[in-house]
């Protein structure tokens, strides 16, 4: 979960007076909703400054790439942007997806208190430009200071950092009552078609059975291939299984207060305990260790490919930044080599810029375009994914997570697919490996909803609207020659006015109408559109869709402009 704007280091290159006036300006511009929401939905690029990657230099970068011990994937593609452009297509079983399973568990799952980035703020007071970005340094200062703050809970629960630290929680972090296959028959129940664990969040703590670092769950914690178990549990039920990378992230995800750094290092404990120095990555960050880090970054994504033939690997915003393409140009390269290898369709999906040397996410390249927290505002062509927490308040699991209620879920999945979208849901376990109940039933009343309407779900294109508002709040779909009205929350009557569907308008004349799940429908088409008559009584609260035949529909809205022309 990280969506965030920073700059660090422009100083550097510019004279006072010049950084004074591009810092008003990026005030003023980072301040801008209209900036922030083309930076997420519309044509944005890549925020300013670094944004969670690494804060290094391409040249640093480069000489990582040069010290990776994996010899390339043989195959035909090659870490440039032209090579990729030229092998790679987006997966065809993910354009009639629609709903994923995402999910964030790992150590931060045991105090399941605040969200999921409880180190940042347990170590948070130093020089940390996210919280600034977040908060300004009130925020930065703020976290832990005060009763109220993350370090003061943790030492009243735990102790103090230097004597319990994030790191003691690994021991806690049981999972004792994981059940790998009961999590993929409650997916499969909700209706995703495919499952994205979290295999490293910033912790960077692995969740498999990994041989290039020894923080993983094998060795520790559970005791347990998490992400193994979930590959084999999911495919045997039929979903194809993504997996989440938020470890590049990790380098410089935490930064305490002087003081307390200085404590910690005279007596050689937690961030400054040699054996936990390549967990926190903070007691050395020259340029040597940032490059270690980031040959293990990529040793680590190698492992995820070959053991697990993940069909989808996401990454978050630490990917974003133009110096890291020659370090994600060399990982796609092999990943989408293994893939051939294996016959098989896979692609990254990233946020803003990632994949997009041109720095505009439209033309983004090998990689599907994630959006944190909401879809565009309107009909967004190609392909793209929204995540979005089952949760009120976190990603990862904190005591009083409420989870939101099916209605809300399926108005999230009916609004994100009428725009063209697929939608990836969190899910939020605890540190047991129970997924709790409300969340439980959440999904599994979106199940019930999609047996019945998954066909105006699945397999669907955007219209030429997505939506209309009127007396009833109605979406569309399209899927080849049907027409799929999704009505939400109908509140009063026993009829649904359509104004989109006048007689004589482009569409043509409707020729049937049936509700999924109940039947055909009267209907009559005149000159203010298309009014049905409904044969069954709905509840205020139900969605319901109308099947509609005989129509003149649109060309398949997921592919772009150009290569839509060119296939009709």
């Amino acid at each position: 979960m990280s969506t965030f704007i920073r700059y660090r280091y422009p100083a550097l290159c510019l004279g006072a007076a010049r950084f004074a006036i591009l810092a008003i300006f990026c005030s003023v511009l980072m301040s801008s909703s209209s900036y922030l929401r083309a930076q997420c939905a519309g044509e944005g690029g890549n925020s300013l400054g670094f944004d969670m990657a690494p804060e290094t230099s391409q040249r640093v970068v480069e000489e990582a790439v040069k010290q990776i011990p994996t010899p390339m994937a043989p195959g035909p593609v090659k870490p440039t942007w032209e090579s990729l452009e030229e092998n790679y297509k987006v997966p065809a079983w993910f354009r009639g997806a629609k709903l994923g399973i995402f999910m964030h568990f790992g150590i931060f799952s045991v105090p399941a208190h605040g969200n999921e980035w409880y180190e940042k703020f347990l170590y948070a007071g130093g020089d940390d430009s996210v919280l600034k970005v977040l908060g300004g340094n009130d925020l930065a200062r703020g976290v832990n200071d005060g009763p109220n703050s993350t370090r003061a809970w943790h030492t009243q629960h735990f102790g103090p950092p230097e004597k319990f630290g994030y790191k003691d929680f690994i021991p806690m972090f049981k999972a004792e009552h994981f059940d790998a296959d009961a999590w993929a028959t409650l997916f499969r129940k909700a209706g995703a078609q495919y499952v994205m664990p979290g295999a490293q969040h910033h912790e960077n703590f692995a969740m498999w059975d990994s041989k290039v670092t020894p923080f993983n769950s094998m060795q520790m914690g559970p005791k347990r291939d998490i992400i193994g178990e979930l590959a084999v549990a999911v495919r045997k039920h039929g979903m194809k299984l993504g997996v989440a990378n938020h470890g590049i992230e990790n380098f410089e995800f935490i930064n305490p207060p002087l003081e307390l750094a200085e404590k910690m290092k005279a007596e050689k404990v937690d961030l400054y305990d040699p054996k936990w120095a390549d967990f926190y990555n903070y007691a050395d960050r020259s340029n040597a260790a940032m490059k270690r880090f980031l040959v293990n970054w990529y040793e680590r994504n190698v492992e995820l490919i070959d053991k697990y033939q993940p069909d989808l690997i996401y990454f978050d915003n630490g990917v974003d930044q133009r110096h890291i393409d020659p370090l994600k140009l060399e990982l796609a390269a092999y990943y989408y080599n293994r893939a051939k290898s294996w016959g098989k369709e896979v692609s990254f999906t990233t946020k803003k810029a990632a994949f997009a040397p041109s720095g505009t996410n439209t033309k983004t390249i090998a990689s599907i375009l994630d959006f944190e927290g909401g879809p565009p505002d309107g009909i967004r062509n190609g392909s793209w994914v929204v995540d979005r927490p089952i949760g009120t308040n976190s990603w990862g699991y904190v005591e009083g997570l409420k989870a939101n209620s099916p209605e809300t879920v399926i108005g999230w999945l009916v609004d994100t697919v009428s725009k063209n979208g697929t939608l990836l849901l969190n899910v939020s376990p605890k540190a047991d490996g129970t997924i709790p109940q409300d969340q439980q039933d959440t999904l599994l009343a979106v199940g019930r909803w999609l047996s019945t309407n998954g066909e105006g779900i699945y397999d669907t294109h955007a219209w030429t609207r997505f939506e209309e508002k009127g007396d009833d709040h109605i979406y569309f779909t399209v899927k080849k020659d049907t027409l799929y009205a999704i009505v939400m929350s109908k509140s009063t009557g026993t009829e649904v006015k359509i104004t989109s569907l006048p007689q004589g308008g482009p569409a043509g004349s409707v020729r049937s109408v049936t509700m999924l799940g109940g039947g055909p429908q009267q209907f009559k088409q005149d000159a203010s559109g298309l009014v049905v008559s409904l044969s069954a009584v709905t509840e205020p609260h139900e969605a319901f869709v109308l099947k509609i035949s005989g129509l003149k529909t649109n060309a398949d809205t997921y592919y772009g402009l150009w290569e839509s022309i060119l296939r009709m």
